[in-house]
């Protein structure tokens, strides 16, 4: 899978651009804030109808067009599945409310011209996004690991956007419940039917992530292998708010980096137990008004040499762990899809030592793509310049 062109409208820094996107590497060279990272953006949306780097799809809309009551920003790709040609485009509107204040902000997106529900775009183009700021799925909050999870498995999953979607609203509606037993009381029965509804979509999340972060895992953790020298050996610790996985009674919880393996749970059976926990927590989740339990609430650790690199990790062994997890999350794409993602790395080479670097450009020649940005073009090899694109950025334009 590849880009073939790339068109953008009013989005970021881009009034407008338009240009053929070749096969093998790219780098986007130039200045800070310049647009190099808009470009990897504007290609990962995409793929995600999300931003991993901006709060609110608001922030894409050119900041002088978004000013006029009605803007539109525009993403317009042309990309090859196989032999299979595709033209992708998301509009990103921005409609005025007619009081005078701030207007709403909606998306379109379209497949092969044909408008089509943002569900159903998802996966028919994938891409794998690096950002030095993506350092906080490892040492950031836990809603923000649950967050990458999100965006990779949804481009993979057909089940998966789904499934969140509705576990989402059947949790905003029995958190409304619960708030209101608690202050006004009433028959408990009534949370069954959201019970029903929030265990049968989030045994679907817990089942696929137990099989999702193993696969992923066992290719982090090759890579991180070679990455370090063998030095060190990286574990991707799933730890479910609610652990299908049944614990003998009396036993002590397993410390963190104690190896547990999910992945012959059934689906049906993670599904009766969360049912009937939820169930056993009645009482005490109407007293606190919320939810306790589930994959809203699931945590992902990173574990080097028994060491959990969100705590206690340098920033070069989280840096070394982001590009293994990056690099897995490509071979697993690849493994699940039969096609190669598209490769976005932002100055990925900065913080790294001079053999880190050569190991990691060597590792890309395998892509199908990969679209890299840099400041210093001397942090390359030459003979990796000499066989790559090289795209100036300045101001909102690309030379080549």
């Amino acid at each position: 899978m590849h880009l073939t062109h790339l068109s953008l409208t009013n989005f970021r820094n881009f009034t407008r651009l338009d240009i053929d996107v070749p096969c093998g590497s790219v780098l986007l060279v130039g200045a800070n804030a310049q647009g190099k990272t808009s470009v990897l953006e504007a290609i990962y949306y995409l793929a995600t109808l999300d931003s991993f780097h901006a709060g609110s799809d608001r922030q894409l809309v050119n900041f002088i067009a978004a000013r006029q009551p009605l803007a539109v920003a525009r993403i317009v790709a042309d990309f090859k599945r196989g032999d299979d040609p595709h033209r992708l485009e998301v509009r990103i509107i921005q409609e005025p409310n007619g009081n005078g204040g701030e207007g709403r902000v909606r998306k379109e997106v379209l497949l092969d011209g044909a408008k089509r529900k943002p569900g159903e775009i998802l996966g028919q183009f994938n891409a794998v996004l690096f950002l030095p700021q993506m350092l906080r799925i490892i040492e950031g909050a836990p809603d923000d690991r649950r967050r990458y999870l999100n965006l990779a498995l949804s481009q993979v999953v057909s089940h998966y956007p789904d499934a969140l979607t509705d576990y989402a609203r059947a949790l905003t509606q029995r958190n409304a419940l619960l708030k209101l037993l608690g202050e006004r009381g009433g028959d408990e029965s009534q949370l069954d039917y959201w019970d029903e509804q929030l265990t049968t979509c989030g045994a679907q999340i817990i089942h696929t992530r137990i099989r999702a972060i193993k696969e992923i895992e066992r290719l982090a953790a090759r890579t991180h292998h070679d990455l370090t020298r063998g030095d060190e050996v990286l574990r991707l610790v799933y730890q479910p708010a609610y652990d299908p996985q049944p614990r003998p009674q009396g036993q002590f919880a397993l410390p963190l980096d104690a190896p547990v393996d999910r992945s012959g749970i059934s689906l049906d059976t993670i599904r009766q137990g969360f049912l009937r926990e939820l169930n056993r927590l009645h009482s005490e989740e109407i007293a606190r008004g919320v939810t306790t339990i589930g994959p809203h609430r699931d945590e992902l650790r990173f574990i080097s040499n028994g060491i959990d690199l969100g705590i206690y990790g340098s920033r070069g062994q989280a840096r070394t762990a982001m590009l293994s997890l990056k690099l897995a999350e490509v071979g697993w794409m690849k493994e699940k899809t039969g096609h190669w993602p598209d490769l976005l790395l932002d100055e990925v080479l900065a913080e790294l030592d001079t053999q880190r670097r050569a190991d990691l450009l060597s590792r890309l020649s395998a892509c199908e793509q990969a679209l890299l940005t840099t400041t210093d073009l001397d942090l390359f090899a030459p003979e990796f310049v000499q066989g790559a694109k090289v795209w100036r950025v300045a101001g909102g334009r690309i030379g080549t």
